[in-house]
């Protein structure tokens, strides 16, 4: 048995020697009841159709697919609460290749069927200042670039292991998280739906006054078919806001190297960084920036941990980062339309790609991405579509998505 899998069945026997104190709950009945008490159900519901077009394709993928996710935290019983999620992911339509079910005449919507853990963990507070998480467990680090739950997909992202969040020195923030499966968004009848290996995620924030400064330690040392993304990721990130004439700018601005390291094939130092700022003035929002993965024709920046799909345009089309790099240059324009009839919360947003390699020159294409949002009574609706077109990297791909989602 692998160490992740027998770390996932001692789970049980973990929680049992958390709250072994129940023994003496006849003492203290009201704790015990208390938590109990406190119990919250979870309960998502998510029904979306995603289309593709896509140049190579004779077909034009049509998935209709539907997710629930059910479970329930306790509440704190000894300082410590249980929780345990479960997903079911099937299709009412399925002309798309879902990545396990076969249909490769057809472009990828990864939405694979699945019926699944999603989540299984105990949470401890007992020491001051500290959170104490252990076990199957959604971890999103600040803008989720490098470390995230891809929460786009119908299946998300989590990790097992163990992360501690402490607060203890003043304002200063750390968190350290040791993780040996990552559990993706592929599932688990997926050849490439678990990677083993030993993870180390160390991240220490602390504010300024120009903003929230923060350093970064990632370091993936990866088994079998994953030991290409094995890295070393070092790095700093502020973010920060400032109020500017009738408005309020937001900005962010990043820099990170990373390494081979441990099992990796590769021998290569490559860097990243990011300069973002964003405009709010009455209900408009103008924004831009610029991101780059260097590369060098042997090996680049690569992010395998992020959740991808919210950088570097919707189509998807650099969830790897090309040997050369990638360099994208963007500018965005929002509106908060807010109510509008029977639509709650509106919320419209373009934003445009300009996507060329960091080394060599080559314009990989651009793209075109547009969503509007708003909620109906307890239903949040969401209208999505990108456009890419291709300088000669990928294909021309449109993608189009309707998206209902509901949560108690």
């Amino acid at each position: 048995m692998s160490a992740t899998k027998y770390a996932v069945s001692a789970l049980p026997f973990i929680a049992l020697a958390f709250v072994s104190p129940i023994a003496a709950a006849q003492d203290e009945p009201t704790a015990f009841e208390t938590a109990l008490s406190e119990t919250k159900p979870i309960f998502q519901a998510r029904l979306r159709y995603e289309g593709v077009d896509q140049t190579g394709f004779a077909n034009d993928a049509d998935a209709l697919t539907y997710r629930f996710r059910a479970g329930f935290e306790t509440g704190a019983f000894f300082d410590t609460k249980f929780l345990l999620e479960f997903d079911h992911i099937d299709d009412l339509v399925d002309d798309f290749n879902s990545t396990t079910n076969g249909n490769i005449a057809y472009p990828v919507v990864a939405d694979p069927q699945a019926t699944e853990l999603n989540r299984l963990q105990l949470t401890n507070t007992s020491l001051p200042d500290t959170t104490i998480t252990l076990g199957r467990q959604r971890i999103i680090l600040d803008d989720s670039r490098f470390v995230g739950n891809v929460g786009w997909r119908q299946n998300e992202q989590t990790f097992d292991g163990l992360r501690v969040q402490n607060q203890s020195l003043g304002e200063l923030k750390l968190d350290v998280s040791y993780v040996n499966q990552v559990n993706r968004i592929f599932g688990d009848e997926s050849a490439a739906g678990r990677w083993e290996g030993d993870i180390t995620l160390v991240n220490a924030s602390h504010p300024t006054p120009l903003g929230n400064l923060t350093g970064f330690a990632y370091f993936l040392d990866m088994d079998g078919a994953a030991t290409g993304v094995s890295s070393q990721t070092l790095g700093a990130r502020l973010n920060g806001s400032q109020e500017l004439g009738e408005g309020r700018l937001a900005y962010a601005v990043s820099y990170a190297n990373q390494t081979d390291y441990g099992s990796s094939p590769f021998d290569y130092s490559a860097d990243y960084y990011t300069l973002d700022a964003r405009y709010t003035v009455n209900s408009f929002t103008f924004g831009g920036g610029i991101e780059t993965l260097g590369g060098d024709a042997q090996r680049a920046f690569q992010t395998p941990l992020a959740t991808l799909h919210k950088f570097q345009g919707w189509s998807d089309k650099f969830l790897v980062t090309p040997v050369n790099g990638v360099e994208d240059i963007y500018a965005t324009l929002a509106y908060r339309a807010g109510d509008v009839g029977f639509l709650n919360a509106l919320n419209l947003s373009a934003t445009y790609h300009d996507l060329s390699a960091d080394v060599g020159g080559m314009d990989y294409g651009s793209e075109l991405d547009l969503v509007a949002s708003a909620r109906v009574g307890d239903v949040n609706v969401t209208l999505k579509f990108a456009d890419y077109s291709s300088d000669g990297f990928a294909t021309d791909t449109s993608k189009l998505w309707i998206q209902f989602d509901f949560a108690l």
